[in-house]
């Protein structure tokens, strides 16, 4: 069985539509699982369809008012085209005034992800014979938790894809089922080992980093830069663990993973969404999987 497995990495995720276009297009890769975190999850569904085309569209035209119903920040940009965070001290208040236990909300980025992935290519997708899955946080019984599209209807599925991308405290935290979820990425960035649990003998893994770190942050400016920068550090950490379980349950079961990385750093806050980037990042993810095909063996095994 071949898997296809995307990390989380917010607005990163571009990278990732054109590396897998390029391996579903143009090397015919059929994959029986798909299994994405945060971003990965968004990507999936649309990818077992092979909607690139439009999962594409979606990545190159979004803005942050359509992930974001209430957003946490202002974007303020530097001379030489950095880009920096600050409060957006009245949306933050309006949260706290409302009961909210997060900075923003991301209601919106549930009606975007109902608006694209229709009822009707659900049920398509669920009677394939492809498994998609999508991973959540479960806070409450402090574990992660895989969502297969076999397993829920379509209002229940649309709902853990939107949860597997909520990163808190900057997005809505959600209670289901009486617990509390979030970020599928608080847990698990990169769920190679779950593909392989799954009877995935190889597994395409892409990692919307570089392999090896490239960046010194800047420095903190104030509270929302700090925990955004502390959050990166931790996901990160998180992501280079679960890569060393994916390639040491890998080399237990005799799987295959090839892996694709970021080549160069692409964003210090992936929480940014601006069109013309991502546009030129999921050319960059196509460009780079066609070098790495067509220059270079991708078989990385360990």
């Amino acid at each position: 069985m071949k898997a296809l497995v995307i990390s989380g990495g917010g607005s990163k995720g571009a990278f990732a539509g054109g590396v897998a276009q390029y391996l579903i297009e143009n090397k015919k890769h059929d994959y029986d699982i798909f299994i994405g975190t945060s971003t990965g999850s968004l990507l999936v569904s649309h990818l077992a369809l092979k909607n690139v085309e439009k999962i594409k569209s979606v990545y190159t035209s979004v803005t942050q008012d359509a992930i974001f119903s209430s957003c946490p920040f202002l974007i303020k940009k530097k001379k030489g085209g950095i880009e920096t965070i600050k409060i957006n001290h009245f949306n933050v208040l309006k949260n706290i005034f409302k009961g909210s236990k997060t900075f923003g909300e991301s209601h919106q980025l549930k009606s975007l992800i109902k608006e694209t992935f229709t009822e009707v290519e659900f049920t398509n997708l669920k009677n394939s014979n492809k498994d998609v899955v999508v991973t959540v946080s479960n806070l409450s019984l402090n574990q992660v938790e895989y969502k297969s599209i076999k397993d829920f209807d379509y209002e229940e599925f649309c709902e853990w894809i939107w949860i597997s991308c909520n990163y808190i405290p900057f997005m809505s935290l959600i209670k289901k089922n009486g617990c509390e979820y979030a970020d599928g990425g608080l847990g698990n960035m990169i769920p190679i080992e779950q593909a392989i649990k799954m009877g995935a003998t190889k597994v395409d893994a892409i990692i919307l980093q570089t392999e090896v770190s490239q960046l010194n942050r800047m420095p903190s400016l104030n509270p929302f830069s700090l925990l955004t920068n502390m959050f990166s550090f931790m996901l990160d950490r998180i992501e280079a663990q679960n890569i060393k379980i994916g390639k040491f349950v890998a080399s237990n079961q005799n799987a295959i993973i090839n892996f694709y990385y970021t080549p160069t750093v692409l964003t210090t806050n992936s929480l940014i969404f601006e069109k013309e980037k991502m546009s030129k990042w999921w050319q960059s993810g196509f460009d780079y999987a066609k070098y790495k095909n067509e220059q270079v063996s991708p078989l990385e095994t360990e």
